[in-house]
């Protein structure tokens, strides 16, 4: 994937992350804590969550408002007096095959995982412009890129963070404005605790390949700070991301033959 520079900052940054309670979020935070950076963690939560490091500010912020967010805005400015990284971290989880889900559970991801990173970007690019350099990290998924079955509300709104980040990173790089995008695959986290829907075989079958993964939520976050660091466009975390994102790119063919296969299954019950 493309990258500009491969050298960790030389100072302190200024840096908000959404979604920072658990999981991949909290995660960051403490990377970047553990840099020396200045970090504001944020989420819905109203009370600081207990977890969250000692060094790290925290402000509630709900990605579904405008109003937090304003207040976010004003908090960074009174405080820093501007943002060197913005990380649009906050989601959900939600399987559901297209005749299964309802259209609650749509509107309620994509207010989240695709709206909320839409908000975030909207209210601090004025910002970033200002200052004419900064770097927005939005969380997606490898689901934005790959295309599972059974999971249509997910990919779609992880499919629309990738799209709006690239948008970005070709519309703000004449204001010195560096957009990523952060694709994980499967990582232990408690993801599988936000997951909301009818349909329950895909909830239970999702929930089952969080939890089976390998990787930490601390290891994913160790490879996103790289790659932040190198100011890399696409943020793949593993091996596997990158395997299924080259076959579908180079070995159509396969990669479909394999996802008819998975829909196979999902029909059956498999």
């Amino acid at each position: 994937m493309p990258s500009r520079t491969r050298h960790a900052p030389t100072s302190p940054r200024r840096v908000l992350v959404t979604g920072a309670a658990s999981g991949l979020g909290l995660a960051l935070v403490r990377a970047f804590v553990g840099r020396g950076d200045h970090v504001l963690a944020t989420d819905v939560l109203d009370e600081r969550p207990d977890l969250v490091p000692p060094a790290a500010a925290y402000l509630p912020l709900d990605v579904r408002s405008d109003d937090a967010w304003a207040a976010a805005l004003a908090h960074v400015r009174e405080t820093w007096g501007g943002l060197d990284l913005l990380v649009n971290n906050a989601g959900v989880a939600a399987g559901g095959r297209i005749d299964v889900a309802t259209m609650d559970e749509w509107h309620w991801i994509v207010d989240i995982n695709l709206l909320g990173v839409v908000r975030g970007c909207r209210t601090f690019t004025p910002l970033l412009k200002e200052q004419g350099r900064g770097h927005i990290v939005n969380t997606a998924s490898l689901a934005g890129l790959v295309h599972a079955p059974g999971m249509a509300a997910y990919n779609t709104v992880k499919a629309g963070v990738v799209a709006l980040s690239e948008t970005l990173s070709h519309e703000l790089a004449p204001h010195g404005i560096d957009v990523s995008v952060v694709c994980p695959s499967f990582f232990r986290t408690n993801l599988g605790a936000s997951f909301q829907g009818a349909d329950t075989e895909m909830e239970d079958a999702g929930k089952k390949m969080v939890s089976g993964s390998r990787r930490t939520a601390d290891e994913v976050a160790a490879v996103v700070v790289r790659g932040i660091d190198a100011r890399r466009d696409v943020i793949l975390t593993d091996r596997d991301g990158h395997i299924v994102w080259r076959a579908k790119r180079f070995a159509r063919p396969a990669y479909t033959a394999v996802m008819k296969r998975a829909a196979s299954r999902v029909a059956h019950g498999r």
